[in-house]
């Protein structure tokens, strides 16, 4: 089975009304949100219109049928125009992802009934105070009580936290087993007991919502696992192998947009009488900046095609990730070489897509972390 990668005609009219989208409805108000760092409802509830609210939901929640390869082309475009906005949708995909992976029938109708057709947000709280890229570190406890399991702990860092009605929860059932004794757990925000805590001021992707989860003797009916006790963590790495590529897709819209606004100001800015295009130094800038994000591009392919073949991807989905981001820290960068200091300026855009490309080398496992999976498959 050889990788093919091509779009038919509707995918094709697919993204070109993604591009039409992304330059009347996010990139005229992308820097009011960043600077405000208000939630982008707006926006979110004209993506929520076009059927992007959760774009990984089966078709018959969702009336689309959007295999990996096709949901990285949307991520990508939607984050050509902000990274920050994109996320408010994006992150409905990740949440859903252990739903997907070891929900029943009963779990996804709540679900994804929900999300498609309430318009309601969604969560996934993992990260915490002393477990990131350590997934099996967590210090969320689940015990069991009767027909319930009561939580307890803090997750940190948790993208649409404050506006999510619904979380999946990674939780422990016994530390001293460590990763063999984790569970996932769907949580309604009204359940007592849950509540949000601070809210992140973050250096970029400030249209997103990030804050702090407090689970205060969260009583949830065991028929909320997903899957067995001592799934959790099997779950949780079958989550990143599909969400790894995605953001490799996200870390390409950010560069994509950072090198257009880059070639399209380097034809245009005059020094020494003629267009700053027309430097080879600029010209070699331009070329590798192209080059690597169309390499990254076909990674997150890869990477995304393999997934929808049932096909292992664990490598490939950390070399998307990581390649993709490194990529996207670059070009951004030097995006904001080529405009000199105007590309310092928070009048132009290049320098808020440097900021929120950082991020991309960091969140879902870290660009060291990355190669520690990458190295871990190569030597066996």
């Amino acid at each position: 089975m050889s990788f093919n990668m091509s779009f038919n005609e509707e995918q094709i009219a697919l993204q070109k009304m993604l591009r039409k989208f992304v330059d009347n409805e996010m990139i005229p108000v992308r820097a009011l949100y960043d600077e405000t760092e208000e939630y982008p409802w707006p926006v979110v509830k004209k993506m929520q219109e076009l059927g992007l609210n959760c774009i990984v939901a089966p078709e018959k929640y969702n009336g689309f049928a959007y295999d990996s390869v096709i949901q990285s082309m949307i991520a990508e475009e939607l984050c050509r125009g902000c990274t920050g906005i994109a996320l408010a949708v994006l992150t409905n995909c990740l949440a859903s992802e252990p739903v997907l992976i070891g929900g029943n029938d009963e779990q996804k109708d709540w679900w994804f009934t929900r999300l498609c057709e309430a318009g309601k947000m969604a969560s996934f709280a993992v990260t915490e105070p002393g477990a990131g890229s350590n997934v099996a570190g967590i210090a969320t406890t689940a015990r069991k009580d009767g027909d319930d399991y009561i939580l307890n702990g803090t997750k940190c860092f948790i993208t649409n936290g404050g506006v999510a009605s619904q979380f999946t929860v990674l939780a422990s059932l016994d530390r001293n087993q460590g990763h063999k004794a984790m569970a996932f757990f769907i949580v309604d925000s009204e359940l007592e007991g849950l509540a949000i805590g601070k809210k992140e001021k973050k250096m970029g992707i400030r249209a997103s919502n990030t804050v702090e989860v407090v689970l205060d003797n969260v009583r949830v009916n065991k028929k909320w696992m997903l899957g067995k006790e001592g799934d959790g963590f099997k779950i949780a790495m079958k989550t990143f192998d599909a969400s790894r590529p995605l953001v490799g897709a996200l870390a390409v819209g950010c560069a994509q947009g950072a090198f257009e606004f880059a070639r399209d100001y380097a034809k245009e800015r005059i020094t020494f009488g003629k267009p700053i295009a027309s430097y080879q130094a600029i010209q070699f800038m331009l070329a590798d900046m192209a080059m690597k994000i169309e390499a990254s591009r076909l990674l997150v392919q890869k990477a995304a095609w393999l997934l929808d073949q049932g096909l292992p991807n664990t490598t490939e989905a950390s070399f998307a990730k990581c390649f993709g981001a490194d990529t996207a820290m670059e070009v951004t960068t030097n995006a904001v070489q080529i405009l000199g200091g105007y590309g310092y300026s928070r009048e132009y855009p290049v320098e808020k897509m440097m900021r929120d490309a950082k991020i991309l080398q960091i969140f879902e496992g870290t660009a060291q972390i990355q190669r520690i999976v990458i190295a871990a498959n190569l030597l066996g």
